[in-house]
């Protein structure tokens, strides 16, 4: 895989995408909107990404949607423009495999959207995040962010839009952990690893329930969660992996 405007480190069983457009704060172009829709399609097929980290380095993560670019957007062109933004943005937030956001510096408006559809978040505690878009004139997405914090922080961030520091991200469920920048990568890595070694269609199951469990009430809940679990209980990969956890329970205690 080739790209302009990311970098894709293939790592076993994870693969690290890396935005890399440094001078402009990798701020999201035209191109990089295709790019991040055209890898995150590629991933979602390949066997060997069972997890993925989205990142844009130590320093900045990214600044939002290129503003130079949208300045000198013809009218005649906002629809295209908000139709690529959707389809990539679309694509990670259904992914079926997990997707971790390790967030080094800045991640502004259109940066601070990609963090939010990610599954997990690891923060360097440089990490600032913040959603600026009503100084501009136009909105931020909402729906994630507010599935993440609760509808009434998310407004907050979103009408305000003042900065939050790592720590508070920590604070109000924004981040699941924060590291320092040197380290904050190695913690993602990590977590990476771990999560390759699941089952990725127990995964995939386990990714569309976070989705539609919080919209149903408590007993249909429950229904579907049991119903989910009988169906991965009785596959054969289940029993594989018991007798794996349960030989390597006999050699430690040897």
């Amino acid at each position: 895989m080739s790209y302009q405007t990311l970098i894709v480190e293939k790592k076993n069983g994870y693969v690290i995408v890396k935005l890399n457009r440094p001078h402009e704060m990798n701020a999201i172009s035209k191109e990089m909107r295709k790019e991040l829709y055209d890898v995150f399609a590629e991933l979602e097929t390949d066997a060997e990404a069972r997890a993925i980290i989205l990142t844009g380095g130590e320093y900045v993560f990214s600044a939002g949607m290129d503003i130079k670019e949208m300045n000198s957007m013809p009218d005649a062109e906002g629809d295209e423009f908000l139709k690529s933004m959707m389809k990539y943005l679309k694509k990670i937030y259904s992914l079926k495999k997990p997707v971790i956001a390790a967030v080094g510096g800045i991640a502004l408006g259109g940066g601070f959207n990609l963090v939010t559809i990610c599954d997990l978040v690891i923060a360097s505690e440089t990490a600032i995040f913040c959603h600026p878009e009503l100084k501009f004139g136009f909105n931020p997405f909402f729906y994630p962010l507010s599935q993440i914090v609760g509808i009434t922080k998310a407004k907050e961030i979103v009408m305000l839009g003042e900065p939050i520091g790592a720590n508070e991200a920590l604070k109000i469920g924004l981040a699941n952990k924060v590291a320092p920048p040197e380290k904050f990568m190695e913690v993602a890595e990590k977590m990476a690893q771990t999560l390759a070694k699941r089952s990725p269609r127990a995964f995939e199951e386990l990714k569309n329930l976070c989705s539609i469990v919080p919209r149903m009430d408590k007993m249909a809940a429950m229904d579907i969660e049991s119903s989910i679990c009988a169906l991965l209980f009785a596959r054969d990969e289940r029993k594989e992996q018991m007798k794996e956890v349960l030989s390597k329970d006999k050699s430690k205690q040897k």
